[in-house]
């Protein structure tokens, strides 16, 4: 199934599943409000949610409209947690090398992850408001998944059965504040402002062969201004996302909800280009001796958008975001 939330102007939208070929939707609140309430009554709704799903496919889904991808908002505006982490272990290899710096005890074995706010969550084509250019604005694309209950001590094979729904990310990053919050020893707060969602969630059979050994198997093609960025591969993710959940329910369960992202993606090689500005940075000073790209100003756009080994389309949309100043948007408010 492929679902997204439509904007109504309360804080959890409206759930719409959305046909295979993206172009149609329907609303499906008869049968969950939300998605998050989809998500927590799993059990209760899948059979129905897949009847209106299979429907829509064929065209005989009551009340069915055209898909607009700017009416959506993330699809979990809100959600009870957001973890990240960091299973590209070649971006993390890459930043040691530029800086000099030490390694992360344990890296290679032990996934590396940050709790992220998940109160705010932005839309696929909602402006970015931020406070200075000064910052260091940075984007980053992930792919992530969306958990069912996740009990404490979970294994890493049965953390892949609780994957629920797979997503595109756009996790924001203002690289000037990092620093100084990573040496505190309390991880990032102002460094990570809300994060950003292609506007389609999808159960993994939606990607077939493009998800297998707990990885998302596409490359996710970002542009900066319209010019190539890179398009690097999930099926270099080191940690797979049933690791990832494992070490997240290590000492905790996971409600229903639990969004898991990858980290960045990276790939090995330099023709992939980067998924982050702050990657292509150290790739500049590892091979030139030199930094020559900088952060976003106001105005810029970023567009991510995945795609099959084939060349086609994903099936979770496009992020196409702007940064704007936060004096532009907060008198709108």
């Amino acid at each position: 199934m492929k679902f997204a939330t439509l904007k109504d102007g309360t804080l959890d939208g409206c759930l719409a599943l959305v046909s295979r070929d993206g172009q149609r939707a329907v609303r499906a609140s008869a049968v969950a409000a939300s998605l998050i309430d989809a998500l927590q009554r799993w059990d209760e709704v899948h059979l129905p949610l897949c009847d209106l799903y299979e429907s829509l496919n064929a065209g005989s889904a009551p009340g069915a409209f055209a898909f607009d991808p700017a009416a959506c908002a993330a699809p979990l505006p809100r959600c009870p947690q957001w973890l990240d982490g960091s299973a590209f272990l070649n971006h993390g290899r890459l930043m040691e090398e530029a800086f000099n710096a030490p390694p992360i005890p344990l890296f290679d074995t032990v996934p590396v992850m940050y709790q992220g706010a998940s109160d705010d969550f932005l839309g696929p084509h909602d402006d970015v408001p931020l406070p200075s250019e000064a910052d260091g604005i940075d984007f980053e694309g992930e792919f992530g998944v969306v958990t069912g209950p996740v009990p404490m001590g979970v294994s890493p094979e049965a953390a892949l059965a609780c994957v629920r729904l797979v997503v595109q990310i756009n996790d924001w990053s203002l690289r000037a504040l990092g620093p100084h919050e990573m040496k505190t020893g309390f991880g990032f707060l102002q460094a990570k402002p809300s994060t950003a969602f292609a506007p389609v969630a999808v159960t993994p059979d939606e990607l077939g062969e493009a998800w297998r050994d707990g990885r998302v198997q596409m490359r996710l093609q970002v542009q900066w201004n319209g010019e190539r960025f890179g398009e690097p591969h999930g099926g270099e993710m080191n940690f797979h996302f049933g690791q990832l959940i494992a070490h997240a329910a290590r000492t905790r369960r996971l409600t229903a909800g639990s969004i898991v992202g990858s980290g960045t993606v990276s790939n090995v090689s330099r023709a992939a280009g980067s998924a982050c500005i702050a990657e292509r940075r150290v790739i500049e000073k590892i091979d030139q001796g030199e930094i020559r790209t900088g952060f976003m100003r106001f105005g810029d756009r970023v567009r991510m958008q995945a795609r099959f080994d084939g060349g086609a389309d994903g099936p979770f949309g496009v992020i196409d975001q702007r940064v704007v100043a936060m004096a532009a948007t907060a008198g709108a408010a």
